[in-house]
């Protein structure tokens, strides 16, 4: 099987770019800057299935994109999980909070609808982020 991304990912999310392991997507709500992490493996649920190898990669991927993001966005705290009841493709949501957000201190999951960016401010955040990332191979 070759990997796809779950249509529920790819209608909410818009895709920035690649790591090793990872496509990285940016969730379309601009309430919160939220990034996901999918690794382009084929049919994965949880993080045991990948290899000893993938899982390290994927650390470090997740370590790496955390760290950038609260030093851009200037994060008062991440919020990093992979539950998976909704979408069970694998991926790593990775939230900026804010104790002054909407949801603060609430888990952002079903608090709010949606707020899509409007395209200037999806413009800017793309040109921010992939700015910021470094080590991400641009799509």
């Amino acid at each position: 099987m070759t990997f796809q991304l779950h249509p529920c990912l790819a209608q909410d999310c818009v895709a920035i770019g690649r790591f090793e392991l990872c496509l990285l997507l940016m969730m379309n709500d601009s309430q919160y800057p939220w990034f996901i992490l999918v690794p382009e493996r084929a049919e994965l649920q949880e993080i045991y299935q990948l290899s000893q190898a993938e899982r390290g990669l994927l650390s470090e991927e997740s370590s790496y994109l955390a760290e950038n993001l609260a030093i851009l966005y200037k994060a008062d705290k991440m919020n990093i999980a992979a539950i998976g009841n909704v979408v069970p493709q694998l991926h790593i949501h990775h939230i900026v909070r804010y104790r002054t957000d909407k949801a603060w201190p609430a888990p952002v999951w079903g608090k709010f609808d949606a707020v899509p960016y409007t395209e200037r401010q999806l413009a800017d955040n793309l040109i921010r982020i992939k700015q910021q990332l470094k080590h991400m191979k641009q799509l």
